[in-house]
């Protein structure tokens, strides 16, 4: 069986204040850097057998902390994983792109698959990239754990490409920054949910 560890990245600015990013190349903040660094210590055991990213900074910063735990472990940046781009969409709130076009309101700025934003790109797209970075990374792994890191468009991606479209519609989740979604895949067309969007505190680390 091969695990995938697919971690959305920790917090950035935008996403405090809850703008569209994208592929604008947004930095983590304080907060999504001690989110990324919770994610080590949860994420130190057991071993990964590999390791990919999308090549976004704050995607890659996360990565990068996380693998501090596990020395010696290549990171592979993938363009493929980046962010669903955004378009005209991106640095602007929920709320500015509602005003400038209200038809949008109903349906939701948390489903993707719902519009393709001016000057950007189609949700299908993004399950196609999806589905190419999972190929990649199962010709390289037959078996074992491996993370990935991403964002939370790719991951509702992923979630169509592991296990179809009506459970992934079914399941309605906002994927959270510094959260952690697991996949097992068995064989080609074969794959089930392990955990969905589980984030943790330092507390429960005993911090």
């Amino acid at each position: 069986m091969l695990e995938l560890v697919c971690v959305r990245h920790g917090r950035t600015a935008w996403n405090a204040d809850l703008r569209f990013q994208g592929q604008s190349n947004v930095p983590l903040d304080s907060q999504g850097r001690a989110q990324a660094m919770l994610l080590a210590l949860q994420l130190r055991t057991p071993p990964f057998d590999g390791a990919f990213s999308s090549d976004l900074e704050r995607s890659a910063e996360t990565a990068r902390i996380i693998l501090g735990e596990h020395p010696g472990l290549e990171l592979r940046l993938d363009e493929d994983l980046r962010e669903m781009s955004f378009g005209a969409w991106e640095g602007l709130t929920w709320a500015q792109i509602v005003k400038d076009d209200p038809k949008l309101a109903s349906d939701g700025w948390a489903r993707p698959k719902n519009y393709t934003p001016p000057g950007g790109e189609r949700f299908e797209d993004v399950i196609v990239r999806a589905g190419r970075a999972v190929g990649r990374i199962r010709e390289s792994f037959t078996a074992g754990r491996v993370l990935v890191v991403t964002h939370a468009g790719v991951l509702h991606a992923l979630l169509r490409v592991v296990l179809g479209e009506a459970e992934a519609s079914a399941l309605d989740v906002r994927f959270l920054p510094g959260a952690i979604t697991r996949f097992a895949l068995e064989g080609p067309g074969s794959g089930q949910l392990l955990a969905l969007n589980e984030t943790l505190d330092a507390a429960s680390l005993g911090r």
